[in-house]
């Protein structure tokens, strides 16, 4: 086997593909890329020539030698080679309007292969129907693919924006350890063993929370940085157990101040990247109106079909559902489907089995037609009482209304989620439409009846509103953070909140959720102490970058915008991680692994 030279002996490229155009007309370059095609015409081949910046076509002609000639004829899809020719304009009438380059071609004179290549299991063009997981498998190929290298570009210069707002505003870019100390957070944490201290672990970072505090503690008063996230958590389908955010902390700065800032990035953001102009400031809804109009703490405000309350009018019927859940401190709500009254019975009926798969325990119907209501349960309303629910239900002709009476949240709950599932299905979530909210006043905890006990609704370290401080005694459930969420087009990009910076504080937050003196301080006394040092006020947000990339891209999962993401049951296909190791590594490490049919590996 003859093994060719590796090197590029003193071949220099000149120029990318993609730049090429009239101007640059008898210029002679040298171009290296790949062979996205290849089209042998008798005397002349036309190569489609791909690099990072585009396609241009490159043309060998038979007339500068059948050796020559002969190489290129060799020439394959994924081949990398080297060029060198005269930048010509294409014959008239061979243009191509799909290019940058169509109007160009480059007249070869040299040849260089660097390198060949086996037919790939998919084609490397935008829109390629290969399966995931094949394009997973060999991402290094999806990857030359030119919308996911455009994706990852894009990515690149939203973080680009992100660091030059930021360092224009005084925040500084400090990096917080991955090796960490395992904390009760939410999620489960990713463990690391030690090996020179046997028996303890690290833990990798769910987020830079409690470093970014203490960064605060130590006087930076700005801090950000993309950070590397990690979460062992039941995943779904557009999670990642390993995640980026762009993370900062400020310190004396009130919760509208902060977010007219935020309000700032992100439209220099949008603005740098995209060249689109947002209008500021973003609206601001309460959690409760959030949840009360449109059945989710992230809604999409692209489209209307609001929820509205037709309890009054369900209490005067003499429908035993309606009145059995008002009787139970239940509601009785709705949204207006426009044209939804001349659906049919079956596609009334698939409503039903749709409802429950988002936990409704039933649903009712009431179709609003030109001759009148037509529904099951219209025998049971009086004519002025079901005129009374029309109107309370901002009902026209031609709507039809989807009903849920149940307690309060699981009624929202499920209405969002129609109200989401309809806003698809009529064509309302237009993509190039960029609909922002801020989502504010989020209850400081939850209830979590398995545990039986207080969970905090985004962390432990999150402050109170400064009225609700009594509560915490006397009503926590009552008690409101200074949460805020920033949501785009119903996905949520950033979330943060202001800080708990005085320890009486946090240790009554911790002691809320159930944790005891000797627990807290065992595993956030260093926290606790730093409070005792002059701690200033301050809070932060943290934005998701892939979720946000995502967005912009107009891509339907962060894996597209991720390099080497992971599946959803967090496998690397490409690599085979997670995988086992060997059982000498795991002796070094003093761990057994006590797994049916792997009692060899400790041996």
């Amino acid at each position: 086997m003859v093994i060719e030279a590796e090197g590029l002996n003193n071949w220099r490229r000149t120029r990318n593909c993609g730049e090429l155009g009239l101007s640059d007309l008898g210029q002679d370059v040298c171009l290296m890329g790949w062979v996205q095609t290849n089209r042998d015409h008798g005397g002349l081949i036309f190569i489609d020539l791909r690099d990072r910046s585009g396609i241009v076509q490159v043309v060998f002609d038979q007339e500068n030698g059948s050796e020559f000639f002969e190489r290129a004829a060799t020439l394959r899809g994924e081949y990398v080679i080297a060029v060198k020719g005269k930048v010509e304009a294409r014959p008239e009438g061979t243009a191509n309007p799909n290019l940058d380059t169509g109007e160009v071609e480059v007249r070869v004179s040299e040849l260089k292969i660097l390198n060949r290549s086996k037919t790939p299991p998919f084609y490397i063009e935008d829109g390629v129907a290969a399966d995931e997981l094949l394009r997973l498998r060999y991402r290094y190929l999806d990857l030359r693919r030119p919308e996911m290298q455009q994706a990852l570009m894009l990515r690149h210069r939203v973080a680009l924006a992100m660091r030059e707002f930021l360092n224009s505003q005084g925040f500084i870019e400090v990096e917080t350890p991955i090796l960490a100390k395992s904390t009760p957070e939410g999620a489960r944490d990713y463990l690391v063993p030690s090996r020179v201290n046997p028996g303890s672990y690290y833990a990798l970072p769910q987020s830079p929370q409690q470093f970014k505090q203490l960064l605060m503690v130590a006087g930076m008063e700005r801090y950000f940085q993309i950070a590397r996230c990690f979460r062992d958590e039941d995943l779904r389908a557009d999670r990642q157990p390993e995640f980026t955010q762009l993370d900062l902390e400020v310190s004396f700065m009130e919760r509208d101040e902060l977010l007219s800032m935020m309000e700032e990035l992100t439209a220099y953001i949008f603005g740098e990247v995209l060249g689109v102009e947002l209008t500021l400031p973003f609206p601001r809804l309460s959690f409760d109106e959030a949840m009360t109009r449109y059945g989710s703490d992230k809604p999409d405000l692209r489209f209307g079909l609001e929820i509205k309350d037709i309890s009054k009018a369900a209490a005067l019927s003499d429908f035993k559902v309606f009145k059995s859940a008002l009787e139970q401190g239940g509601v009785v709500k709705c949204i207006a489907v426009p044209g939804g009254a001349d659906y049919t019975r079956k596609e009334l009926d698939d409503l039903i089995p749709l409802a429950a798969s988002f936990g409704a325990r039933g649903l009712a119907w009431l179709a609003c037609q030109a001759g009148g209501v037509k529904s099951p349960i219209s025998k049971f309303f009086a004519p002025e009482v079901m005129q009374q629910l029309l109107e309370q239900a901002g009902a026209k002709t031609g709507d039809l209304l989807l009903v849920i009476a149940d307690q309060p949240a699981a009624a929202h709950n499920v209405l969002g989620r129609l109200r989401t599932e309809f806003g698809q299905r009529l064509g309302l979530t237009d993509p190039q439409k960029l609909s922002f909210a801020w989502i504010l006043d989020f209850p400081l905890l939850e209830w979590d009846p398995d545990e039986k006990r207080w969970a905090a609704m985004h962390h432990p370290f999150t402050s109170p509103v400064d009225e609700d401080l009594g509560l915490m005694d006397t009503d926590p459930g009552r008690v409101r953070a200074k949460a805020y969420d920033l949501t785009l087009n119903g996905v949520e990009i950033g979330g943060g909140s202001i800080r708990i910076h005085r320890r009486p504080v946090q240790e009554k937050m911790f002691a809320l959720l159930g944790h005891s003196k000797e627990d807290y301080q065992e595993k956030f006394g260093f926290m606790l102490d730093a409070f005792e040092y002059g701690t200033p006020p301050h809070g932060g947000i943290a934005f998701g970058l892939d979720r946000l990339v995502m967005l912009m891209a107009g891509r339907p999962s962060i894996r597209d915008v991720i390099a080497f993401p992971k599946t959803a049951s967090a496998i690397c296909q490409m690599t085979g991680a997670p995988s086992p190791v060997a059982p000498q590594q795991l002796r070094e490490l003093h761990i057994k692994n006590d797994l049916p049919g792997n009692k060899k590996a400790d041996k």
